[in-house]
């Protein structure tokens, strides 16, 4: 089970981290993603990271503003926002998958969402 919190309202510019927890002890063998959904659109990737951490994906619309990280003695990964514009509003879902791949059918686990709001 994946928790995804994090999420709220900013102006653009800002910042901010979200969090996903996940339960079981298997987290650490996992790929983790980070996927989002704005209103009328696709769930599409924005990051995504293999079990140890040591290799990431990132979509080219965030590269270098967002960073995806995890802490498998917490069984937590993150995501954190940088430099936020109003088109990164969406509903932002974490996922757990084998691979850390790009589609969102190639993760077999999902958290519930969490709201990401830029204001201009």
């Amino acid at each position: 089970q994946l928790q995804a919190s994090g999420g709220g309202l900013v102006q653009a510019g800002g910042s901010l981290r979200l969090s996903c927890a996940a339960s079981g002890r298997t987290f650490s063998s996992y790929a983790m993603g980070w996927f989002r959904q704005a209103p009328g659109k696709e769930r599409d990737v924005v990051a995504a990271i293999n079990w140890s951490g040591g290799s990431t994906y990132y979509a080219d619309s965030v590269k270098g503003r967002f960073t995806i990280s995890r802490d498998n003695a917490k069984n937590t990964v993150y995501l954190q926002m940088n430099s936020l514009k109003p088109e990164d509003t969406a509903v932002y879902y974490c996922a757990g998958g084998r691979h850390p791949g790009v589609g969102s059918t190639e993760y077999s686990y999902w958290g519930q969402g969490t709201l990401v709001t830029v204001s201009s």
